[in-house]
């Protein structure tokens, strides 16, 4: 089936889709991993965006339900050059059409993505409308025009536990073919979910650690009477979708657990909103880092990690006023982690779950421990 975009600088483009008919408005991001574009899908940290990959060709593994980083595709929809529908792996369970008719989401494809990227690179991210059924370019630009801008929407609110429940796998064992069992060392950690990928409770738990996941909403006072009789050891901040400052509850939440001397580790939406609760605005990248090669040097041991990155976001210079900068990334010299420097607090931009990309950052997981 066809496909029609419009973007708001006025590009118009026609392509072709699969997957389910369908239309929305999103913000344009690219992402440049080569590889785990399931993983990318299925991030929550996409809602409300279309992905476009500048890795031509797509589909080609499948998909299966181990890789899956939450229940469904919260993205809008992606964007790829070519769509393989005849998958070649042994892990494979379906095509990536299938995957998507049966969320009720779309692809789409023969478009030339290389143009796409360096337009969103000199422009920065631009929101877009994606129909099947409609043609007009002008009615395609109303429509866009009335949906919004997503650093207005709050997508937190619509992702994540609804309910606090135990989480107990742990990393992926490749000989095995299945997860690892959970072998507590005996602490425990509340989870605020706001969108947490399936990876990073894998790796919490990979350490040891007894992994209970909180709705994102939970009062920070039920969590201190936890901490304070000896319930919980410790917190994380998960990743999740849209503009850190739109959540000013979870915000001042936050900011009473600090207070209260908790320690805490935070991991992308979760490293903002740490900054946010301290008093220190996020800003908005002009085109935000998505990908698996992203170069972040650890300033602790002047190595130089290859990590995966997922945001739109960061944290402002003036944070070194309260906190150690402890990685920066060599792409564009932007904050990457930081640790707090009267509080046992720390945080990183990148993802150590390394889900999908290498996993030469998966040490900061241990680093939690030392802090608890």
């Amino acid at each position: 089936m066809n496909a029609y975009i419009y973007i708001e600088n006025g590009v118009f483009l026609q392509a072709k889709a699969f997957g389910a008919h369908g239309e929305c408005a999103g913000e344009l991001v690219f992402n440049t991993s080569m590889t785990g574009y399931e993983e990318i899908i299925s991030d929550p940290s996409y809602a409300g965006q279309f992905i476009v990959f500048t890795m031509p060709e797509i589909g080609i593994v499948g998909i299966n339900d181990d890789d899956m980083e939450s229940l469904k595709i919260h993205a809008n929809g992606v964007i790829m050059r070519n769509y393989n529908d005849n998958p070649s792996n042994y892990r494979s369970q379906k095509s990536i059409s299938e995957f998507f008719k049966e969320h009720g989401k779309f692809g789409v494809y023969d478009v030339d993505t290389r143009f796409l990227t360096k337009m969103l690179r000199d422009e920065g991210a631009l929101m877009a409308y994606i129909s099947t059924q409609i043609d007009d370019k002008e009615e395609l630009k109303r429509r866009l025009r009335a949906s919004g801008r997503i650093e207005d929407i709050n997508y937190v609110k619509n992702i994540g536990a609804i309910n606090e429940y135990e989480h107990k796998k742990g990393a992926w064992d490749k000989n095995a073919k299945t997860y690892k069992p959970l072998k507590s060392i005996g602490k425990k950690i509340a989870v605020f979910d706001f969108g947490v990928k399936r990876n990073i409770l894998n790796e919490l738990c990979d350490v040891g650690l007894e992994v209970i996941v909180m709705p994102h909403d939970t009062k920070a006072q039920s969590i201190i009477n936890k901490f304070q009789n000896g319930e919980i050891n410790g917190v994380f901040l998960s990743n999740g979708p849209g503009e850190p400052k739109k959540l000013k509850s979870e915000i001042a939440e936050i900011k009473k657990m600090v207070e209260a001397k908790i320690p805490i580790f935070g991991i992308c939406l979760g490293h903002q909103l740490l900054s946010n609760a301290m008093g220190y605005e996020t800003y908005k990248l002009k085109f935000g880092q998505h990908g698996a090669n992203h170069p972040v040097l650890n300033l602790q041991t002047k190595a130089i990690e290859i990590t995966t990155q997922n945001h739109n976001y960061n944290v402002p210079e003036s944070i070194a006023e309260i906190a150690e900068i402890t990685h920066r990334n060599l792409f564009d010299g932007t904050i990457e982690g930081v640790r707090y420097k009267n509080y046992p607090v720390f945080s990183v931009q990148h993802h150590p779950e390394a889900s999908s990309g290498p996993n030469e950052s998966k040490y900061i997981f241990k680093q939690f421990l030392q802090i608890l």
